[in-house]
C-alpha cells in the first residue's frame, strides 16, 4: 500500500505506474474520499476541542451544549467510518511504483534478459521429456493422482519422491549455513495476510478459500512469513531479519487451463523453500539484499549444474506489489527453451504498510520496514530440468552430485 501523502504529491507518477502495470484505479473516487475523510477528521477535532473548553459545571445551558457536541460528534464519526471504508478499499487497489531500472512493457515479451549461465547440453541421442523418463522408471503416477486428488494432482514415486525431498532439504541447509533462520510455515492463513502481501484484492481467483473457517490455503511461504511480524514494532538494530521457510503451496491456476498442462510444470499443489527478508527502509541496502537473494538462487542452480538465465521483469509482468523483480529460468531440453523456476522480488514498504510492520530507529522515530522475497527452490517444477538434463543415452538418469548423499545412489535405472 502506498502512503496517501505520497500519492497526492506524486499523482502522475502513481497514475503512470498503474497504467504500466495494466491496472485500473478510481483516482477521482480515491482523492474525493481522501478529501472528505480529512474534512470530517478536521470537524471532529474541532468539536472535541470546543467540548474540552466547556467550563466545568452542571447548568442546563452546559448540559444542552454538551449533548449537542456529543450528537454532532457521533454523526461525524459515523459518516467518517463510511468514508474511510471507501477510502481504504480504493487505496488497496493502487499498485506499487516500479524502480527506475525496470523496463516499461505490456507482458512477458517485454522482459529483458540480463544474464545467461551455462551452456545447454547437446545430446547425441533422441531425448525423452520428463514425463517419458518418469514413465520409463516408474517415478510418477498422474492417473491415480487425478483419481484421488482431481485435475493436476500427482503421486511422486520411488527415486523422484526422494529427489524432491533431497533438493528441498539441501536448499534449506545451504541457506541456513548463510545465516538465514529456518522456518516451517503454516499453510492455512487468515485473509489479512493475503491483503497484506498484495495477493488481494487482485488475485482472489488464484487462492483456495475455506468459507466455513474463513481461512485460505497459502500459495507461497511469502504470505505467512512476511506476516510473521505484522502489527509489531521491531528495533532497527535487529534488522535485517532473514528467513528460509518450507511450506506446501496451493494455487488454483485460474485462467491457465490449456497452458503448460502436460506433466509437472503447472500443478495445484507443490512444495517450496522460500527466502524472505525484512529490513530497514534504506533503498540502497534493500537493492543490495535483492541481489543477495538472487545470488542465493543462482548458487543452487550452479550446484545442480543446470544452465539458466535471469530476466529483469517489465512493468506489465511483475505484479502489483513489486518495485523490482527478477525471474530465473532453467533450461528444459524437451522444450528447447528456458522455463521459470524462481522469482525474486523487492517490495519497498508496500507490504509493510499493509501489515503494519514497523521498526524504531536509534533516534526513537518509527518507520515502515522494507520486505523482499525469493523462491529458493520449488518442486516438482525443478525436477523437470534435473530429469531432462541428466538423462543418459542408455535411458538412465544421473543424480546431481550434491544430492547423492541424500538419496544413496548416483543414478536412476
Amino acid at each position: 500500500m502506498l502512503d496517501i501523502n505520497y500519492i497526492r504529491q506524486n499523482l502522475e507518477v502513481c497514475k503512470a505506474a498503474a497504467i504500466h502495470k495494466n491496472r485500473t484505479v478510481d483516482w477521482d473516487g480515491l482523492l474525493s474520499a481522501d478529501e472528505k475523510r480529512r474534512q470530517l477528521i478536521g470537524e471532529s477535532e474541532k468539536i472535541r476541542s470546543q467540548r474540552n473548553k466547556l467550563p466545568k459545571g452542571a447548568s442546563d445551558e452546559l448540559r444542552v451544549q454538551g449533548k449537542k457536541f456529543k450528537e454532532d460528534l457521533k454523526r461525524i464519526e459515523d459518516e467518517l467510518k463510511t468514508v474511510e471504508d471507501v477510502f481504504n478499499n480504493l487505496l488497496l487497489t493502487v499498485p506499487n511504483v516500479p524502480d527506475s531500472s525496470v523496463p516499461i512493457g505490456k507482458d512477458e515479451h517485454d522482459n529483458v534478459e540480463i544474464k545467461k549461465v551455462g551452456i545447454p547440453k547437446e545430446f547425441d541421442f533422441p531425448i525423452l521429456d520428463h514425463m517419458e523418463l518418469a514413465k520409463k522408471h516408474d517415478l510418477l503416477d498422474l492417473e491415480r493422482g487425478t483419481k484421488v486428488g482431481g485435475y493436476r494432482a500427482y503421486f511422486l514415486k520411488n527415486e523422484l519422491a526422494q529427489l524432491e525431498m533431497a533438493i528441498l532439504f539441501y536448499t534449506l541447509n545451504k541457506l541456513v549455513s548463510r545465516g538465514y533462520t529456518p522456518l516451517i510455515a503454516p499453510s492455512l492463513v487468515k485473509e489479512y495476510t493475503l491483503f497484506g502481501i498484495g495477493q488481494l484484492p487482485w488475485g482472489r481467483e488464484e487462492v483456495y478459500h475455506f468459507q466455513k473457517d474463513d481461512v485460505y490455503l497459502a500459495g507461497t511461504a511469502e504470505q505467512p512469513v512476511t506476516s510473521y511480524y505484522s502489527d509489531e514494532i521491531l528495533s532497527a538494530g535487529d534488522l535485517p531479519k532473514k528467513f528460509v521457510a518450507f511450506s506446501p503451496c496451493f494455487r488454483r491456476e485460474a485462467g491457465s487451463y490449456g497452458k503448460d498442462t502436460k506433466g509437472l510444470y503447472r500443478v495445484h499443489q507443490f512444495n517450496k523453500i522460500e527466502q524472505v527478508i525484512i529490513t530497514t527502509a534504506d533503498e540502497k541496502r534493500s537493492l543490495e539484499l535483492h541481489e543477495e537473494l538472487l545470488a542465493n538462487s543462482e548458487s543452487i542452480l550452479e550446484d545442480l549444474k543446470l544452465p539458466y538465465r535471469i530476466l529483469l521483469m517489465c512493468t506489465g509482468d511483475m505484479g502489483e506489489p513489486q518495485v523490482k523483480k527478477y525471474d530465473i529460468e532453467t533450461w528444459m531440453p524437451s522444450r528447447g527453451a528456458y522455463g521459470e523456476t524462481m522469482s525474486n522480488s523487492f517490495m519497498g514498504d508496500f507490504q509493510a504498510r499493509r501489515l503494519k510492520i514497523r521498526y524504531r530507529t536509534a533516534d526513537g522515530s518509527v518507520k515502515f520496514a522494507h520486505t523482499l522475497n525469493n523462491t529458493a527452490i520449488a518442486s516438482p517444477r525443478i525436477l523437470i530440468p534435473i530429469l531432462e538434463n541428466y538423462q543418459q543415452k542408455d535411458g538412465s538418469i544421473t543424480i546431481p552430485d550434491v544430492l547423492i548423499p541424500y538419496i544413496g545412489k548416483s543414478e536412476i535405472r
